[in-house]
């Protein structure tokens, strides 16, 4: 939000409430909520999703359905996040949050049941609203971004893009415990760490509810209500061509992203690399995608967003440039796929603050919905095409045909730059 009054309205407890300092704490205690709940909704969705694969193939009695899983995530992920931004829009970020992460819990219980029945297309249904949780998990940065000012849009982003890094750890690791204690209160085989994504996700959803107060998406609208009620001035500027850079930034990098890393633990495999190290490359790529997103925040809102995407494009040629031509080399893909991790960070933190102040507060959440809706559709086909790509002629081969999108967003890159927002007369 770049929009502050500039009048504190004297003893009007309302106005006082829009006053610039505290906006700013209702921000930064904001961010704070936020990160909370994306570290809760990480640990719930990674514990789910580790054993998506497994699962699928075990109720379905087929291993060429595992990929189904994620498949079905992915596509819930992408149906629900425009009606998730619309729900933020009506009623708020409070209410959006807890109703993707409410989606999501349902779905979860509906994954135990169909192990329990077994039913494989109930299965895929069930996965399909856990994308819900994946869709809110997506909405938290632009909720960190609602009350931000430009000068900190970048950082505040980022922060909590980083707490994804907690949860993305925890999760996956957390499935040994969880498995155990499923089979002490006799749940069906492979899904007691589902007791672990429903705990995860009921805190999640309580911490929306009762800490995310104000709401910042709500107290946002009343800042730019009240100062255009007191012709203060504010940036009116909505910039589509911007907006449609930066939604096709985002979603080009994590595009490219997608394709090669589903790829990499197959092409390790081939070339007999232990699970341990495949292991390790996944978790060293996960790293570089979130681990360093505050760097990049900060770099976005000191040197600009379209110098720190281009940044990004930089990364993500050199991981492409050295998977293509160190492909016979572990630890020359391993280094690819955390250069890989490090492009996606500062392209989806610089390309969604981008995204955010070049739309205007009317646009700003349908926008926003729609670039969790293209970046993952994205995703799901870079995936599906990646695996016939790879057949058709190799991981390096793979590496090069998916440059072709870094090329495009580095062209395109002039698309990006934002003009100076027109002012309201004050």
């Amino acid at each position: 939000m770049s929009t502050e009054p500039s009048q504190q309205g004297g003893s009007d407890p309302d106005a006082a409430s829009l006053a610039p300092a505290a906006v700013a704490r209702v921000q930064r205690r904001s961010v704070w909520v936020l990160s909370g709940g994306q570290i809760l909704g990480g640990v719930a969705f990674g514990a789910t999703v580790s054993l998506g694969a497994v699962l699928a193939a075990e109720v379905s009695g087929d291993e060429a359905f595992s990929g189904l899983a994620a498949a079905a995530v992915t596509l819930g992920t992408a149906l629900l996040a425009v009606p998730l931004a619309a729900l933020a829009r009506r009623r708020g970020r409070r209410v959006s949050l807890a109703s993707g992460m409410s989606i999501a819990l349902v779905g979860v219980a509906l994954v135990i049941l169909a192990a329990a029945l077994p039913s494989f297309p109930l299965l895929l249904v069930a996965f399909g609203l856990v994308g819900a949780g994946q869709a809110a998990n997506l909405q938290t940065r632009f909720a960190a971004a609602d009350l931000a000012t430009d000068a900190t849009r970048g950082r505040d982003l980022s922060i909590v893009v980083w707490a994804t890094t907690i949860g993305a750890v925890l999760g996956p690791n957390l499935t040994g415990p969880g498995e155990a204690l499923g089979r002490a209160v006799g749940m069906p085989a492979l899904t007691g760490p589902y007791l672990i994504t429903v705990v995860a996700q009921a805190l999640a959803i309580l911490l929306y509810l009762i800490a995310l107060r104000p709401d910042p998406l709500l107290l946002a609208q009343r800042v730019v209500a009240a100062a255009r009620a007191t012709a203060t001035a504010i940036a009116t500027s909505d910039d589509p061509v911007v907006a449609r850079y930066a939604i096709f930034a985002v979603a080009a990098a994590h595009g490219v992203m997608v394709s090669v890393m589903a790829m990499t633990p197959v092409h390790l495999l081939h070339h007999g690399a232990s699970l341990s190290i495949i292991g390790l490359t996944i978790s060293l790529h996960i790293a570089g995608m979130y681990a360093l997103s505050p760097v990049f925040g900060i770099l976005s809102d000191r040197v600009g967003r379209i110098p720190t995407i281009l940044i990004g494009q930089l990364l993500l040629a050199a991981a492409l440039v050295m998977a293509s031509f160190g492909q016979e080399q572990t630890g020359a893909v391993t280094v690819a796929l955390v250069l890989l991790g490090l492009g996606w960070s500062a392209t989806t933190v610089s390309g969604s603050a981008l995204l955010t102040e070049a739309s205007s507060e009317a646009q700003r959440t349908r926008r926003q919905g729609l670039s969790d809706l293209v970046m993952s559709l994205v995703g799901a086909v870079g995936a599906i095409l990646a695996g016939v790509v790879l057949a058709w002629i190799g991981y390096g081969g793979l590496a090069l045909v998916v440059g072709v999108a870094v090329v495009a967003t580095v062209l395109l890159a002039p698309f990006g730059r934002t003009r100076p927002p027109l002012e309201a007369a004050a």
